[in-house]
């Protein structure tokens, strides 16, 4: 049952892993597990699925039986019995672990580019040249910022533009907890794990910084957000990898460079959760908060600085096709009038 995406999962995880492990021993850098707003990813993870599983169970237990402590424990296995089964468990914990390992190993080789890059050529000066022909002649940061100030409008696009950060494992978690066709689950984990992998791919394939690490005096007025907070901090720690001109420094400080533009995984992801919405639930209002989300997310690339427009559109075909492939992979149709939820689990076999 769902061979297809086990397979994909693992493939996914492994060669993502492998790449890591290589680029380490390259350049004699050590592996490190990214720090996120709970903690490194190995308890990150775990700690949102618990709390999932919790939040699955207690209000469940405690609504379905009235407050009786009598008629809790019988609740409590039902809900046990009928919805953690072995497949359940399965999926949480293949999602989780294949998840993980691409991520992490996402991180660290974003982090190694910074040593590679004067190797070869970064593609920032014709990205800029074509954003400032797609806006007429002007710099897209320029053009948002007087339509839409620097004030409240910064403030808020900081907010959502930060709010992919807890949006990823939380995401993740909805999908392999609750997610009533157990195809789903697996859907998002292989489209997630799938995403993260391009993303890696085309960092190494087009080199970027980025408009706001290249071109930073066009972003002064907004320094003082979140996001610009997140720019300078990650700016520096660029700075100091480079002129320490070794990745050793991993070993001192446990932290990781995170700057690279091409492709925008913020679009691809943000994308991703709005498709997985579209096509799996029926609540008409979610569908469109998570629209919106995308949308107000692609204008805060351009805004803060984060990315070129092509880096969004590069973002926008990851989504896509991860979103396809890892459908196909799951047993998804993608048929016009599809009902989500409904739909029976498929068995796809090799």
């Amino acid at each position: 049952m769902f061979r297809r995406a086990h397979l994909l999962l693992a493939g996914v995880a492994v060669s993502m892993g492998l790449l890591a492990v290589l680029g380490a021993i390259v350049f004699d850098a050590k592996l490190v597990d990214p720090d996120g707003f709970i903690g490194p990813s190995y308890l990150r993870l775990p700690i949102v699925v618990g709390i999932g599983f919790a939040i699955d169970l207690l209000p469940r237990t405690l609504w379905v039986s009235r407050l009786n402590p009598k008629r809790m424990p019988g609740v409590f296995r039902d809900r046990w019995r009928t919805h953690w089964t072995r497949d359940r468990a399965t999926l949480v914990v293949s999602g989780i672990l294949s998840f993980y390992i691409t991520y992490v190993s996402y991180r660290n080789l974003k982090s190694q580019l910074p040593f590679i890059e004067g190797r070869g050529h970064k593609f920032d000066r014709e990205l800029f040249s074509l954003d400032r022909a797609l806006f007429l002649g002007h710099e897209p940061a320029i053009v948002l910022h007087h339509l839409l100030g620097d004030g409240f409008s910064a403030e808020f696009l900081s907010s959502v533009y930060l709010w992919f950060l807890p949006l990823v494992p939380f995401a993740l978690a909805v999908w392999l907890v609750w997610s009533r066709n157990l195809g789903y689950g697996y859907w998002f984990a292989t489209s997630q794990c799938l995403a993260w992998t391009l993303g890696t791919v085309s960092y190494y394939a087009l080199p970027t910084l980025g408009p706001g690490f290249q071109h930073p005096w066009l972003y002064t007025t907004i320094d003082d957000t979140a996001a610009g907070h997140l720019m300078n901090s990650l700016a520096d720690s660029r700075v100091w990898a480079i002129n320490t001109s070794s990745p050793q420094l991993l070993d001192i400080t446990n932290t990781l460079s995170g700057v690279a533009g091409f492709a925008s995984l913020h679009i691809a992801i943000t994308l991703l959760v709005a498709l997985m919405i579209q096509y799996t639930t029926t609540v008409r209002w979610l569908k469109v908060v998570f629209w919106v989300n995308t949308c107000v997310t692609a204008v805060a690339t351009l805004y803060f600085g984060w990315h070129y427009v092509a880096d969004d559109v590069a973002g926008v075909a990851i989504a896509l096709f991860s979103f396809y492939v890892g459908g196909w992979a799951s047993g998804q149709s993608f048929t016009r009038h599809r009902v989500p939820e409904r739909e029976p689990v498929k068995v796809t076999t090799m």
